[in-house]
């Protein structure tokens, strides 16, 4: 526990937002819980721009690092394969609009990002948790991505997800909605 509060003090002397996580889980089945966020490019993007269509919503914890971009890179990939199935693709994590511009810029991103600073949008999706690296403690988003049914119902959850043919996996579960 000294870890984890030295860490979240830490956090807050750097300037870096620190909440707690809301302990919310979601179930395959349940609405997805609404959003309106700034994103890439400016702008804001909300659930409602999604009404009627399916959407994969993929967390991911910071731009430009190994796995994130590896990620965003694999989605992009998949876009065309995406939209031909009508799916829209979101990727959110607690980065600026900012640091989102750079991070599309540097790799041709095509998928638009939403930056979620606050996380009111991670801990609507049960996804900002603590995490632990070395022996240290510290809230965090977990890799976590929801597949959202034209209805606006949660079709898929993919919790803690590991990279390597993630985005085909999505892909694979979209065609089946």
């Amino acid at each position: 526990m000294a870890h984890r509060v030295c860490h979240l003090k830490n956090r807050r002397k750097k300037g870096f937002p620190v909440t707690e996580a809301a302990q919310i889980e979601l179930n395959v089945g349940d609405n997805a819980p609404d959003f309106d966020r700034p994103r890439d490019g400016g702008g804001r993007i909300g659930l409602a721009d999604f009404a009627g269509k399916p959407l994969v919503l993929f967390f991911y914890p910071k731009d430009d690092t190994t796995a994130c971009t590896a990620e965003s890179i694999s989605f992009t990939a998949l876009a065309a394969d995406f939209a031909a199935l009508g799916v829209a693709i979101l990727g959110i994590s607690p980065d600026t609009v900012k640091s989102h511009d750079k991070f599309v810029k540097k790799h041709s991103l095509s998928v638009p990002l939403a930056s979620d600073e606050d996380q009111a949008m991670a801990n609507a999706y049960g996804v900002w948790r603590e995490k632990s690296m070395y022996g240290r403690t510290y809230m965090g988003v977990v890799r976590s991505t929801f597949l959202i049914g034209a209805d606006g119902r949660i079709a898929r959850i993919w919790d803690k997800v590991k990279v390597a043919g993630h985005a085909d996996d999505v892909l694979a579960a979209a065609t089946e909605l």
